[in-house]
């Protein structure tokens, strides 16, 4: 593992027959977005390994900037995951998943932090694939112009580098205040409660702030309401 530049470990790239592993990935899988502004809409997800707010091992969540994350990204030993060793394997792979169907297809890049991983290459092949490209991070890296749609969820204690993009999604409540955000280049603002065993208070809390201030949207994880991924 590498130190990344605040002190936390992220995704190392591994080799395979000596050859340079381009890309880590936890998995790849079809679903339908369950949150934000694309909710509902029929997605190829790619989750990318790594992430340089928490580890993604227990033993290191007390400790970590992010230490209530909800989704596993350690390792590469998910459905459709794995190392690919260059950016036509990985397009090729998340299109075989996409199927065959006509008209535009819609990939979410996701981690984990993707933005750790994905560059020009990676973006030029899934758009060579027909892919429209909505990309979720952290914000603590620059996002580039050729991703389609930006979705960026801020969390307290580290510098919010992406300050604009196509969505704000801030999980409800966390130390990170929704004022901080509200003057921010982005075109929708979403309010999404923070899931654990006070998900009820937290959806009533995030409800009333969305009535109070109509420039948020709730945005509910709908895929765990109905089984989804």
């Amino acid at each position: 593992m590498e130190a990344d530049p605040i002190g936390l470990a992220v995704i190392s790239r591994p080799t395979i027959t000596g050859a340079p592993v381009t890309y880590a990935v936890k998995e790849i899988f079809l679903t339908l977005q369950g949150e934000g502004y694309w909710t509902g809409r029929r997605a190829v997800f790619v989750r990318f390994a790594g992430c340089n707010l928490w580890s993604g091992r227990e033993e290191d969540r007390a400790n970590a900037i992010c230490d209530f994350c909800d989704t596993d990204f350690l390792g590469t030993d998910g459905s459709g995951g794995g190392k690919f060793a260059n950016a036509d394997e990985l397009a090729s792979a998340a299109a075989l998943v996409w199927g065959e169907l006509p008209g535009e297809r819609f990939i979410v890049l996701t981690g984990g932090e993707p933005m750790l991983q994905v560059d020009a290459a990676l973006i030029a092949a899934l758009h060579a694939q027909g892919f429209y490209i909505a990309l979720e991070t952290n914000g603590t890296r620059a996002v580039p112009d050729s991703i389609d749609w930006i979705a960026v969820s801020p969390k307290a204690g580290c510098e919010l580098v992406q300050t604009s993009g196509h969505e704000m999604k801030l999980i409800y409540p966390t130390a990170y205040r929704p004022e901080q955000c509200e003057a921010m280049a982005f075109e929708h603002f979403f309010l999404q409660p923070l899931d654990g065993p006070k998900r009820d208070e937290h959806s009533a809390e995030a409800t009333r702030y969305c009535l109070a201030h109509p420039q948020w949207r709730l945005s509910m994880q709908m895929h765990k309401q109905l089984g989804l991924r």
